[in-house]
């Protein structure tokens, strides 16, 4: 029997029981996503696309899978104490594929934003859901999207009105809780219309040493105007396997921030794909992944160029030691048209020992003549004469590595918009370095 078998028919065995705990705007697509899914199957390293990842591998092991809405013992906000001074976030909890709504949260968001379980979001407000779901995650070119959108029943809507300003940023934990192997499917609909500005924090944490699969589907929608940034942190443990497809659509002058941060992790698959669709608009790509033992950290991204005049700025930086592997594939389209474009990329890799592997491949593709766009990419290993430097001033070769790497992915936390959060980045990529957990006090989460 293939990998796809075994989810073919617990699909066509499961699909009432699906249906029936989540709502009919994720329902919609569901049918078509399995036919999608059928036709394609997981990804395989035959596919350009994921030459570095075989994901079908990893659905190869038997998980369970929570299709029939079993409440989890835990509540987050006991359990989960994130304590980043000077920085107060809006807190939220998303446990496996549940968002949590035991304990309401004490935060007050301004009048007329949403937040909250996509399931929920999608019976009280259909239409806007209906409008959104599923446009920009389109599940005939992605058999990994396909099959999100098969299983997936909840997840979380963040909806914030015309010219609402959230002060405070958005924190979002998902939570990875299970006694035996488990999967969790889980979907993230943001949409910012015109001139509406937000800040979100997602962090991935596992509080159990099982094997975890964890699909996860994201789609945004920034409209004119509009300013957001999205912070992903990942910090699980070597048993866990994530694969995250994000797909953003920019309007007119809308600007955002992506950053992408993996500090501890088992195998990770993150594809970015982002349309620049308004005259004027500006992106701002940014990725690190810090890796040690057989780790495994794939970061594929495209930015599509479609109309004149707008900024793309992606850099991609990865610190590898032991037997990691790193992979990154970047594209930059240019279309015909597309005139006034300015866009770099750049990917830096630190390999650490001579067992680390880094696979790199930018491109460009362009089709206007009237554009700035440049890209490169290096492998490289610690600057002996800057290590022979630091030692000869009495600093031991083990700290003079360290500081080394961590100079190397600062740049990547100087590009977040929230000071709060880069100070904590500082601190956390320094303990990862050392070897070290760094926990806040109370949390039981980070053991």
């Amino acid at each position: 029997m293939s990998i796809e078998q075994q989810y073919i028919d617990l699909f066509s065995q499961t699909e009432a029981m699906i249906c029936r705990h989540s709502a009919e705007a994720l329902n919609a697509p569901r049918a078509k996503a399995f036919a999608d899914f059928q036709a394609q199957g997981f990804p395989t390293r035959k596919l350009e696309k994921y030459k570095y990842t075989d994901v079908s591998k990893y659905f190869e092991p038997d998980y369970g899978l929570n299709l029939n809405r079993l409440a989890i013992p835990a509540n987050p906000y006991e359990v989960f104490k994130c304590d980043v001074p000077n920085m107060s976030t809006s807190l939220f909890f998303v446990v496996n594929d549940v968002f949590y709504t035991q304990t309401q949260p004490t935060t007050h968001l301004p009048d007329g934003v949403l937040f909250g379980s996509l399931k929920e979001m999608a019976i009280q407000h259909p239409e806007l859901v209906k409008k959104y779901y599923g446009q920009l995650a389109d599940t005939e070119k992605d058999g990994l999207t396909a099959f999100n959108t098969t299983f997936a029943q909840d997840g979380v809507l963040m909806y914030v009105p015309k010219n609402v300003v959230i002060e405070k940023p958005i924190q979002l934990v998902n939570v990875l809780r299970a006694d035996v192997d488990f999967m969790m499917n889980r979907r993230v609909l943001i949409i910012l219309e015109e001139g509406a500005q937000a800040r979100l924090l997602v962090c991935d944490h596992a509080m159990d040493n099982v094997n975890f699969l964890s699909t996860q589907v994201i789609e945004v929608f920034a409209g004119a105007n509009t300013t957001f940034d999205l912070y992903e942190l990942e910090e699980t443990h070597t048993s866990t396997t994530r694969f995250s497809n994000l797909y953003v659509k920019q309007e007119a002058n809308s600007n955002v921030l992506l950053n992408g941060m993996t500090l501890h992790n088992g195998t990770t698959r993150n594809t970015t794909q982002v349309t620049l669709a308004g005259e004027g608009a500006e992106i701002n790509l940014c990725g690190m992944a810090i890796e040690d033992k057989n780790q495994h950290v794939d970061n594929h991204t495209t930015i599509d160029h479609t109309v004149a005049n707008c900024n793309s700025n992606e850099l991609f930086k990865y610190v590898l030691d032991d037997q990691a592997v790193g992979a990154f594939a970047g594209s930059v389209l240019v279309r015909p048209g597309a005139q006034k474009t300015t866009a770099q990329q750049t990917n830096r890799n630190l390999c650490a020992t001579r067992e680390a592997r880094m696979y790199t491949q930018p491109q460009l593709e362009i089709y206007a003549d009237d554009v700035k766009c440049s890209h490169g990419a290096t492998v490289g290993q610690l600057d002996e004469k800057a290590l022979f430097y630091m030692r000869s001033r009495g600093i031991s070769q083990k700290e003079a590595r360290l500081m080394l790497m961590f100079a190397f992915v600062n740049e990547v936390i100087d590009t977040i918009r929230l000071d709060a959060l880069k100070d904590r980045l500082h601190l956390l990529v320094e303990k990862r370095f050392r070897g070290e957990l760094n926990k806040c006090q109370g949390c039981a989460i980070c053991k």
